[in-house]
């Protein structure tokens, strides 16, 4: 379902919004969205996903169009791919295009570093502010040459296994990371890892490297330290020889971001880092998407995206 319209008014909006997300209660929180733009007065077309990674054809339609504002609905999974869509397109400039984002479902982790609330109301209170700020976007490139683009954490080994176990705990909502992140404490073996970071190449058996431009992950676990979404930089965090009883015995810090004070974490600030894994089953994620395994290089492109934030 769509509605495309050929529109000049640069403070027009096009929504793109995931019918999948939101268990199964989409169609009443649509109406409520449509309610609430009304009431502000935003102007507004948009279209409905209809297949995996759907976004990234719609948010190039809409740019062909004119529309310079997209407004993702959904959850971290449907923003990494209109992210995707603006940064694949060539029409205009990455930094000419805003994203305001409405966020719906269980996994929406991105909107925890901005204090976006997962509530209809004042998610469209704060488009209709339309604060903005110019935030990074991480650049994925893995070993079989497949380029995908992240806005908020990435990395290789647990996270990823967790990510691929999740299929299986998706039903359980928002506590589904959390079960997955569980059992596959008790199934991931880790491996050995090569990371080269600056002038350094560092040789671990490690249990994960987690590479962040904001806070959150896993419904609201935070695995980085002192982000800056517009530095430039990444935050990096390397899991050294981490036992399952020391995480188990440390959930707290994972939830209060202390992780690092654990002497089995070594962090890192870098526009580049590249890993590779001894195992050729290591999976990669990012922003929650499983991208690729074994090796992977990320870089950072400064300042990217326009995003609107709660101010």
């Amino acid at each position: 379902m769509s509605e495309f319209i050929n529109q000049t008014d640069e403070n027009s909006w096009f929504i793109i919004a995931n019918p999948t997300a939101g268990n199964k209660v989409f169609n009443k929180q649509w109406k409520e969205i449509k309610t609430q733009l009304s009431l502000n007065n935003i102007s507004y077309s948009f279209a409905f996903t209809a297949f995996s990674k759907h976004e990234i054809e719609l948010v190039q339609q809409a740019i062909q169009k004119g529309f310079r504002k997209i407004i993702s609905v959904g959850g971290d999974g449907t923003l990494h791919h209109v992210v995707n869509g603006i940064m694949l397109q060539t029409y205009v400039k990455t930094s000419d295009i805003t994203i305001g984002v409405i966020p719906i479902g269980t996994g929406n982790d991105w909107v925890k570093t901005y204090n976006i609330p997962n509530n209809t109301t004042e998610a469209v209170r704060i488009i209709k502010k339309n604060s903005t700020t110019l935030q990074d976007v991480g650049l994925c490139e893995t070993a079989n040459n497949t380029v995908d683009y992240f806005v908020n954490l990435a990395g290789l080994g647990f996270d990823g296994y967790v990510i691929y176990k999740l299929n299986n705990f998706k039903k359980f909502g928002a506590v589904g990371y959390l079960l997955a992140g569980v059992n596959s404490l008790f199934s991931y073996n880790t491996s050995k890892f090569k990371i080269f970071v600056d002038d350094k190449i560092i040789e671990t058996k490690s249990l994960l490297t987690i590479v962040g431009i904001c806070k959150y992950a896993g419904g609201g676990l935070q695995f980085t330290n002192n982000v800056d979404p517009s530095d430039g930089l990444f935050d990096i965090t390397i899991a050294k020889n981490l036992k399952i009883i020391t995480i188990l015995l440390n959930i707290n810090k994972l939830f209060k971001g202390s992780l690092h004070k654990l002497k089995e974490i070594s962090t890192y600030k870098s526009s580049k880092i590249t890993i590779e894994s001894s195992n050729t089953d290591t999976y990669i994620q990012a922003d929650g998407e499983l991208i690729g395994t074994n090796k992977v290089t990320f870089s950072i492109i400064n300042k990217a995206i326009n995003f609107v934030v709660n101010t």
